[in-house]
């Protein structure tokens, strides 16, 4: 497998940058884009004259959905009068989908430095009203999936989580005792985090007293919106004798669709799309599950980290309520630390990508106070649930 040509074994992530993260934020969308790829430049030593591509997920969705995707390809390039040879952006793809596109970008010679960028001022739209926090609201007609699901009430993915948690605990007993270890960790993990929406941390006792949002999902099971943005630089390998930085390799990268197009509709029901996404991941590379140093892994709804620990192999299928329980394996200085800055649902979603701007800053040792005692070589991130997931593992060499 090791000398395997795989596309994404000649991309670097050469550098990366975040704008201030926050909830209802005085800039717009397309200003915390700026800044976040002025940092990004910045910390690999570039200038918006060596950008000749740009990629993004979901592309721009202002109109559709404020806040979500408020920033397109070609705000940014007029913005920052950017020369681009290559550039790519569109929703029916894998939530890591700009990245692994960048990857075949500088591996085919269409580009040579990428910017990958991901924006959300969900907090202000939601603030201001002009987004609501359920799907289908304000619609007269549903089509597509949605008349499966808003009829019976499911308007918003936490009613379609709650589905999946609800029968993995029928089926495989998870408690909530065992579910409260992850927004318990991510809150610890974000009280040392200066840039962390919310630092105060949580006892067992405060997470089984709060509100239920959609059974058996509570309040701390949820991210938080907020305004920011946040960039990826993907580069060739080629060129990491001229950065500022200590590139992180790219060991392999996937998403997959298989199975149905739908988050609650797969035959199992305890599952969803990041199984195959898994198992194509660690076809593409020699290293294991055991060699992770640290994991960083989606927590849109804790209970997505619960299948993603499964789907990548960290433990058996029906087995991560007993993996987590207690929380000392997933602690900072347990067998996997997991969410090292706090996740989505301390640090804010940044909708997965302020995953690999903890990891890729975990591995240099830049992480400043909540930096592991052991800096990681190793790191494995997931990104999104349903059935647009996506798995990366990145090695620092």
């Amino acid at each position: 497998m090791a000398n395997t040509p795989y596309l994404e074994k000649d991309a670097i992530i050469s550098g990366v940058g975040q704008s201030q993260i926050g909830r209802r934020l005085p800039r717009n969308g397309l200003q915390l884009t700026i800044d976040a790829v002025k940092s990004a430049l910045d910390d690999a030593g570039l200038t918006p004259s060596d950008i000749d591509g740009v990629a993004s997920w979901p592309g721009k969705l202002e109109a559709q959905q404020p806040g979500f995707s408020p920033v397109g390809i070609t705000d940014l390039k007029e913005a920052m009068g950017l020369q681009l040879n290559w550039y790519s952006a569109g929703f029916e793809a894998t939530q890591m989908s700009s990245i692994i596109n960048a990857c075949m970008a500088v591996a085919t010679g269409q580009a040579r430095h990428v910017i990958c960028f991901r924006t959300m001022t969900e907090a202000t739209s939601m603030a201001k009203g002009k987004r609501s926090s359920v799907i289908g609201a304000g619609n007269n007609r549903i089509g597509g999936s949605f008349q499966w699901q808003i009829p019976f009430n499911a308007f918003s993915a936490t009613n379609w989580v709650g589905l999946i948690a609800s029968r993995y605990i029928k089926e495989f007993g998870l408690t909530r005792e065992q579910l409260a270890q992850i927004p318990i960790n991510a809150r610890r993990n974000a009280s040392l985090n200066s840039r962390a929406i919310y630092r105060e941390i949580i006892t067992l006792d405060d997470y089984l007293a709060a509100r239920m949002i959609s059974s058996p999902l509570c309040l701390y099971d949820c991210d938080v919106p907020i305004d920011g943005s946040t960039v990826i630089i993907i580069s060739h390998k080629n060129t990491a004798a001229d950065l500022n930085c200590t590139p992180i390799r790219i060991e392999a990268i996937a998403g997959t669709l298989k199975g149905r197009d739908s988050w609650d509709q797969q035959t199992d029901l305890t599952r969803f799309n990041g199984d195959a996404t898994g198992q194509r991941l660690w076809s593409r590379t020699d290293l294991k599950a055991k060699d992770v140093d640290i994991a960083q892994l989606y927590d849109g709804f804790s209970f997505l980290t619960l299948l993603w620990l499964e789907a990548l192999g960290f433990c058996g299928k029906g087995e991560a309520g007993e993996f987590i329980a207690g929380g000392r394996r997933i602690s900072r200085d347990g067998q996997l630390p997991l969410n090292t800055h706090g996740g989505q649902i301390g640090a804010g979603r940044t909708h997965g990508f302020g995953f690999f701007y903890e990891a890729v800053k975990q591995m240099r040792g830049q992480a400043g106070e909540h930096q592991l005692n052991t800096q990681p070589q190793i790191a494995a991130i997931a990104n999104g649930g349903g059935n647009i997931a996506g798995a990366a593992l990145l090695v620092r060499d």
